[in-house]
Order: C-alpha cells, then structure tokens, then sequence
C-alpha cells in the first residue's frame, strides 16, 4: 500500500486511475527515439554500372541520362541528421564522386578538370574545386567543401582517399558501384587494395625505397605524422620484407608522377 502511495506521488496518478494504466499513458507519451534511415544510391549505383569501367568514365553518356539529373536533384532532399556515421560518409563520398562527373559532364572537357575554369590558361585559385557547385543535404557547397569539411574534418578516416576521384588518371579508380553504409568497410578496403597493392605505376615498392603517390605528400597528416605512422599504415597492403621494413619505418620516399589526364573512356583509346 505504502509503495503504491509513493508510485502515485511520482507519476502524479490522479485517484481513480489504475498504476497499470498510468504506466502505459507514460511509456505512450514519450517521444520514440529517432531512427536511422539509408539513402537510395540505386540510380548512381545503375549509372556507375553502365558507364565506369575499369576505372574509366564515359562522361557523354552521363551527361546525356536523364536519370543522373534527377539523382543529382534528390540529393538536396537528404535529411543528414537521420543517417548513421557509415551511411553519412557513404552519402557525402557520393556527393563528392557524382557531382565531379557532372562539372566535368557539364562542361564538356575532354582533357583535364584543370581546363575547367581557366582565366587566360591560367588555373583561377583552386579551380574547379572552389565552386559552389554542390547542393546536398540542403547545403550549397564546393567539391573543397565536402572533401575537406563534410568528410575529412568530420571523419578522420584516411581510406577516403582511395575512393574520392577527382576525375585524373593519377586518382584511385572509380569505383563502378555507389558506396553504401551497409558496405562501406569493405568497399574502403578494396579501393586501397586497388590503388595500393595494384596501381604499380603509382604506388610501389623498391628495395629500400618506397614510391608513392603524390596523394600520400598531400594528405600526409591523415596517414601519420611520422615516417613510422605512415609506414604501419600501409604495411598490411605488402608482404615479406617490404611489409617488416613498412612496420619498422626503415624506408625511404620517393613520389611518383601523378597524371591529370582525364580518367574518360575516349582517353583510354588514344595511342
């Protein structure tokens, strides 16, 4: 009797009303916790498939579906905030990846992005980079933006950097399928594989001496701060002394070219 008086007390239960009852007014009136929902890549995801291969791009093709306007349009309609970690880093790698196509699409370069935006034949600060090009998520941003301030400040995952492509030979190939949440980890660990274990003519190893990408110079900090940090990163990606040497941070660096050819299929059939 005394402890029901006391559940009365602290629910506030007017006379009258069951303990059973109140309790089940209660749990009704709090609000549900918010739950966590995906985004539909499924058209990028069809596009990827039928215009990416190898790592090459047929940006007429893009430019001419009808379907890769209405995805770029349903991106702005994202509400961020729903999303997870793993499904908000998959959207923002996409945003970065579909609206790069569509400045190079739009535009109709065949060359380089760098052509993009020229003053002169002089490349304008950070060219096509620095744009306000993007609308997602219900933000106007530049392609500088989502790479350095959606997703590098907010993230702090350096495997980012094999499926960011800024449309050049020199970057990670693209990948011929959108990222998801569900997927994302392993998607990340194929995209270093490729660029990594795969690329030779851009990352590799010789004797005592590692070559590496300029991309690994560029965005050092996120690989390590040491010579030692950087090298423990990209150990599991060699084998046998290399791999040792990786570990012990008894190497030394030398960049390979990076290559600002346009990663386009109608490049990749020139002589």
């Amino acid at each position: 009797m005394k402890h029901e008086k006391r559940l009365r007390k602290r629910w506030r239960v007017p006379k009258g009303v069951g303990l059973i009852a109140a309790f089940v007014l209660m749990c009704a009136a709090k609000p549900l916790r918010a739950q966590t929902s995906t985004v539909n890549h499924a058209a990028f995801d069809a596009l990827l498939h039928a215009y990416v291969v190898n790592g090459l791009v047929d940006y007429p093709a893009f430019a001419r579906d009808a379907s890769f306007a209405r995805y770029l349009a349903s991106l702005n309609a994202v509400q961020e905030k729903t999303l997870d970690p793993q499904e908000r880093l998959a959207f923002w790698i996409n945003v970065y990846n579909a609206f790069t196509i569509q400045l190079v699409a739009s535009h109709g370069e065949t060359r380089s992005i760098r052509n993009i935006d020229k003053t002169f034949g002089v490349l304008r600060l950070k060219g096509p980079w620095s744009n306000p090009l993007v609308h997602a998520a219900g933000r106007i941003l530049t392609l500088d933006d989502v790479e350095h301030t959606m997703i590098r400040n907010e993230f702090r995952e350096p495997r980012v950097h094999f499926a960011l492509v800024f449309a050049a030979r020199g970057c990670p190939p693209l990948r011929s399928e959108a990222y998801t949440g569900a997927k994302l980890n392993a998607q990340l660990e194929d995209q270093a594989r490729q660029f990594i274990s795969l690329s030779p003519t851009k990352n590799r190893s010789e004797r005592f001496a590692l070559l590496l990408s300029p991309l690994f110079t560029y965005y050092r900090a996120d690989f390590g701060t040491t010579r030692l940090e950087l090298g423990q990163f990209l150990a599991p990606w060699f084998d046998g002394d290399q791999r040792k040497r990786l570990e012990k941070g008894a190497f030394v660096i030398r960049e390979t070219d990076f290559d600002w050819t346009l990663n386009s299929q109608a490049n990749a059939r020139l002589p």
